[in-house]
């Protein structure tokens, strides 16, 4: 198992590699260090968001699908290989989805108002940051429940919290 999470590891690093290049060797759309700013002369303005993001949309999705997935395989590893039962992979594809749905709100909210240029708002904010505000922080509580719950079964028995205060022990032994 710890072979096959290595090597998925790898592959969505060297993918993560391959978005990256393709972004470097996409040609940059007229203005992408933004424009004058209308006040500010010290300032830059975004300029047109839609036509920044034309070429590399689809390459920041991507990227981030795979840091996502990065993060989770890392996790994954972390854990024994004897504690990677069906239900705490079950968890870890859980965990996934949740990010991974909460990026896809993100991201293709902020695209339907570059193309619309309206948006809905949700607690004080526009859509897509609400969804950057409020969904990244339920993702990340999605681990930290994992994680928590988990702790026990998945991250430090009370047999390995046993044989480490052992060890201590014997460390402890030696020394004198």
């Amino acid at each position: 198992m710890d072979r096959l999470l290595e090597c998925l590891i790898f592959a969505v690093v060297l993918a993560m590699a391959a978005v990256l290049l393709l972004i470097g060797l996409t040609e940059a759309p007229p203005n992408a260090a933004g424009v004058a700013h209308d006040t500010f002369a010290a300032m830059r303005a975004g300029g047109d968001g839609a036509a920044r993001l034309e070429s590399i949309g689809g390459y920041s999705f991507a990227f981030q699908s795979l840091a996502l997935l990065f993060v989770i395989l890392l996790c994954a590893l972390s854990v024994k290989p004897a504690r990677r039962t069906p239900a705490f992979l079950g968890w870890m594809t859980f965990a996934y989805a949740v990010n991974l749905l909460v990026w896809r709100q993100m991201y293709f909210g902020h695209q339907a108002f570059l193309e619309t240029g309206e948006t809905g708002w949700f607690l004080g904010f526009p859509t897509a940051t609400a969804w950057q505000v409020y969904g990244v922080w339920f993702a990340g509580i999605v681990m930290i429940a994992v994680y928590s719950a988990g702790f026990r079964r998945y991250i430090l028995s009370e047999d390995d919290e046993r044989r480490f205060e052992e060890l201590l022990r014997e460390s402890e032994d030696l020394r004198d």
